[in-house]
């Protein structure tokens, strides 16, 4: 597995870069966000360790011109920032994950394994829930034949649903599962999530599919 570190801060680079490879990874690094971005989209790399703040190009916009030139390698963001808002903005440009700083190593190399192994998972046969389509290889989704625009956790978020239809999730389980981590805090970035799909799925339908269980969660079912 290729890993690319795109960290400024050159300590926490080489930290990050000899674990990683104490583990078995093979590990390119760069440290602003022009040059990691080059390094992005001319190499093959499993996945891309991402800081936040970084000259020359934010984190941010280097996710984001990841995702337009349609590269969909998965993308863990580094943030001293742990305000909902900011989580958001990382998650909605194209990351698949965030660690804030400071974190232990064994944490890091948790989401790592995590998102390595969804990529891995990441294919198969449509699947399918009323007139809902979701097609696992490109991440496209269909609503009564018309595409509809998700980013990588929306997307996420609703694939987790409709594989288990029916069923109320709660907001740990979502987590655990959407997110692969459970805390308290971060419950407010699911509902904010759901709200997100919400708008998108269901809104000006006749009927609606996502719906929420007081005090349990939520549940993908028709009516």
């Amino acid at each position: 597995m290729n890993i690319l570190v795109i960290e400024d801060e050159k300590k926490v680079a080489s930290f990050i870069r000899r674990g990683l490879e104490e583990d078995g990874y093979a590990v390119a690094v760069s440290h602003d966000g022009s040059d990691g971005l080059k390094k992005a989209l001319d190499g093959a790399f499993s996945l891309i360790i991402l800081d936040l703040m970084l000259p020359k190009k934010d984190g941010l916009t280097v996710v984001r011109e990841l995702r337009e030139a349609g590269h969909r390698v998965p993308v863990l963001m580094l943030t001293a920032k742990d305000a909902t808002d900011d989580i958001v903005s990382g998650l909605d440009a194209g990351s698949d994950d965030y660690l804030t700083k400071p974190f232990a190593f064994a944490e890091l190399t948790a989401r790592v394994r995590a998102l390595l192994r969804r990529g891995e998972q990441d294919r198969g046969a449509e699947v399918h829930f009323a007139d809902l389509r979701l097609d696992p290889v490109t991440h496209k989704v269909w609503r009564a034949g018309r595409e509809i625009e998700l980013t990588s956790k929306e997307y996420g978020l609703l694939e987790y649903m409709m594989r288990n239809p029916n069923k109320v999730l709660s907001r740990s389980m979502i987590a655990e599962h959407v997110w692969d981590y459970s805390f308290d805090s971060f419950t407010n970035i699911i509902d904010v999530y759901i709200n997100y799909l919400r708008k998108k799925i269901d809104k000006d339908q006749a009927v609606r599919l996502i719906h929420t269980v007081r005090g349990q969660g939520y549940v993908l079912k028709e009516g």
